[in-house]
């Protein structure tokens, strides 16, 4: 449908027509109310969310209030002041979440059986690079998407020549990111055409849920994980005549996000028996649980795609002159964002992989390769970005499909 556009100020419409706009919004994000007064989004999505927004305040996510809240954040001036001060980086957020939102849900109805992967991310990341108005390092892409298959639950991506095309009974694992300056919106569901794998993504998505819920200042990592087990393993799936317990994943995990910085150093697990670190008022969570029919371990497998820039590596000698310019490419186009093979040939990269080798032997850039489970099985996956602001938590990439 008509994406995401909130038709308030509308000005001298006759009712009829008002009625009308206001009936097509429901296609898009559903972010929460409050983005201002908005123009249309084309049927595909092609304006940048800033243009339909021009004011600057754009839809806000889902709001929960912190549960077991003594200082009832919700109410206290001295929280909403704190709040307030922040306001510039929730709208970069909400700016992000949108472009996020409307691509999404326009990616749910193009995906069919028979499209190679590569038709699939390139038709995505298009679209995405104009809803985001994609400038620099300003605003853009966070990391490339990720369209892993079954038994594949992570960080798959064609490279160029990749030909693989998605299969009806295939299961797959839509994840990527934008960002505004540097605020990333990282957020994922999973694609199945079949019915018979319901069971397996309403696990997954109960399972986020209860993560989201769970969540909180000085809420405890290792909790958050335990409430998510409990309720993925409460589901089974019957394949093939065969019942299977949907399993966590046990070595994947959400995380804590800062700017440009997609893994920032806190891990939320996914499964009992984590670490005792509590969430802190102001920071940002990526909630995402992997459910799995396999074992519940995923290995590095396949050709790699993924790689980023080691955030905290400064500079090093380096002997390949080629090594030297792809480094810089890389610098300019993406600094510590994520990065994968299509776009260094995007960016006009040619015959570079002895120097990308010798970054990653430097440590300079690190490998990312695909992360799977037994082959075979089935894996399925939902993520949404929080913010854990000094009044709420916003569930900032919330929309009306999940």
């Amino acid at each position: 449908g008509e994406e995401g556009a909130d038709a308030d100020g509308g000005g001298g419409e006759d009712d009829e027509a008002k009625k009308k706009k206001k009936k097509k919004k429901k296609g898009g994000g559903g972010g929460g109310g409050g983005g201002g007064d908005a123009r249309r989004q084309t049927a595909v999505p092609s304006i940048a969310i800033k243009d339909l927004y021009p004011d600057g305040k754009f839809p806000i996510g889902e709001i929960q209030e912190y549960s077991d809240d003594k200082l009832e954040r919700i109410n206290n001036e001295e929280k909403r002041a704190l709040d307030r001060m922040q306001e510039e980086e929730w709208q970069q957020m909400r700016q992000a979440a949108e472009a996020h939102r409307q691509v999404r849900q326009y990616m749910q109805s193009y995906i069919r059986p028979g499209m190679t992967m590569v038709d699939i991310v390139e038709r995505l990341e298009g679209m995405s690079r104009k809803l985001i108005a994609e400038n620099g390092l300003e605003a853009g892409l966070a990391f490339p998407t990720g369209c892993s298959l079954n038994h594949c639950a992570a960080h798959y991506t064609p490279n160029a020549g990749d030909s693989t095309v998605i299969q009806y009974d295939d299961v797959c694992k839509i994840d990527f990111g934008t960002h505004v300056n540097g605020h990333i919106i990282d957020c994922a569901f999973t694609v199945a055409f079949n019915p018979r794998y319901d069971p397996l993504l309403e696990a997954v998505r109960d399972a986020t849920n209860t993560g989201i819920q769970t969540a909180g200042i000085d809420v405890r990592l290792c909790d958050v994980g335990e409430a998510i087990q409990e309720v993925m393993e409460s589901y089974e799936i019957e394949l093939d005549g065969k019942m299977h317990q949907v399993k966590c994943i046990r070595n994947l995990n959400g995380h804590s996000i800062s700017p440009y910085r997609i893994h920032a150093g806190k891990t939320v697990p996914i499964v009992k028996g984590g670490d005792q670190t509590r969430m802190e008022e102001g920071e940002h969570f990526a909630i995402e649980t992997f459910g799995s029919t396999g074992k519940g371990v995923v290995h590095d497998d396949m050709e790699c795609s993924h790689y980023m820039k080691n955030f905290d590596v400064e500079h090093r000698p380096l002997r390949l002159a080629k090594a030297k310019t792809l480094l810089n490419t890389i610098n300019k186009n993406h600094g510590t964002l994520a990065f994968c093979r299509r776009w260094l040939d995007r960016a006009g990269e040619t015959k570079y992989l002895m120097g990308l080798k010798a970054l990653c032997d430097a440590g300079i850039v690190d490998a990312y390769p695909p992360l799977c489970d037994q082959k075979g099985c089935y894996t399925a996956q939902y993520e949404h970005t929080i913010l854990l602001r000094p009044t709420c938590k916003e569930i900032v990439s919330r929309g009306d499909d999940y």
